[in-house]
């Protein structure tokens, strides 16, 4: 397989989106948006009926943030066939289900049928790409791992993982196609469960466990600490150029000097408590008083406006905050 970036990413036309749930419709909304001919591919016949519901719901918010010139919902066809799905792919999006064994067979099933300048992206949030391109007998080369966040079609953030077959100019092509819609693909260079974000993201969801679990805090009490504390900070500058700056003039050198004994202190619980009836429950109920009175939709709704225009803000104070190189 031989693949040239620059001429490769100008053919892309024809998008296919294998697993339509929520990761999948919004990798649907996002090609869709950005004039992409989108063929889904879904073995549940009430897929499509979901499909365009929740693509229709999405789209107001996709025609604030601005739509490409072609971009339509017209453009969007489903294929039950997997093999039929992929044969004319440009460039093939996998989302099913997060079990190994599927994964490795669908992505087999597609490096089987799909042209052999197709790459086949996989949206997991913690499978090594090696292991997703074991199986694949013609291509493997071709495979990578193109992890989203949710909702994907709003979340710029993609995390671009090659396994050990993985030509660089799969990864080049992936992240061209990615940057065309003003996505910031991170490259990162080494294999690792759980990719980079979601490692970070685990972390906090352990300890917010163990805060309810012994009692310390609510569900609502741990978000509000998080959104009016360094959620805020955050969503600018991310957790290094955070502390960095709380060293004052010095930085990074004055706080580890400063709070680098603290490290060693037992305040956090590094592995997961056990998830109880007693502590579902806990988290369920949290939650779900939280949301009292009003509907998923509704939420979905004020998250999206709220995304559109936090990024707006982000572009305008700090316009470094670009990912740039490899991890």
């Amino acid at each position: 397989m031989s693949v040239q970036t620059s001429n490769t990413t100008t053919k892309i036309k024809n998008i296919t989106v294998v697993g339509t749930g929520v990761i999948g419709n919004g990798w649907i909304t996002r090609f869709l948006a950005n004039g992409y001919h989108v063929t889904a591919s879904d073995l549940d016949p009430k897929a499509e009926a979901r499909t365009r519901e929740a693509v229709s719901r999405a789209w107001p918010a996709m025609e604030k943030k601005g739509l490409t010139n072609g971009a339509s919902l017209d453009n969007l066809s489903f294929e039950s066939d997997l093999g039929k799905a992929v044969s004319n792919a440009d460039f093939v999006q996998e989302n099913v289900p997060e079990r190994e064994e599927l994964k490795r067979q669908v992505i087999a099933e597609i490096d089987k049928y799909a042209p052999e300048e197709t790459i086949i992206a996989s949206s997991t949030s913690g499978i090594l790409p090696s292991t997703l391109q074991a199986d694949c007998s013609l291509y493997p080369e071709r495979v990578i791992v193109a992890h989203p966040f949710n909702p994907v079609y709003l979340m710029p953030l993609v995390e671009l993982v090659g396994g050990q077959k993985t030509s660089s100019s799969s990864i080049n092509v992936a992240k061209s196609v990615y940057d065309g819609m003003e996505m910031k693909p991170l490259v990162i260079r080494t294999e690792i469960e759980g990719h980079v974000a979601d490692r970070l993201m685990e972390a906090i969801w352990r300890e917010a466990l163990h805060i309810v679990n012994d009692g310390v805090a609510t569900t609502d009490e741990v978000d509000a600490s998080i959104v009016y504390g360094p959620g805020l900070r955050w969503a600018l500058m991310g957790p290094f150029m955070t502390l960095h700056m709380g060293g004052g003039k010095q930085g990074m050198a004055h706080l580890l000097e400063q709070f680098g004994p603290a490290l060693k202190l037992p305040w956090t619980k590094l592995e997961a408590p056990e998830l109880t009836e007693e502590l579902s429950e806990k988290v369920i109920s949290g939650c779900e008083q939280q949301t009292a009175g009003t509907t998923m939709e509704e939420l979905e709704e004020r998250r999206d406006q709220f995304l559109i225009e936090l990024q707006d803000l982000v572009k305008k104070y700090w316009p470094a905050a670009t990912i740039k190189g490899e991890l």
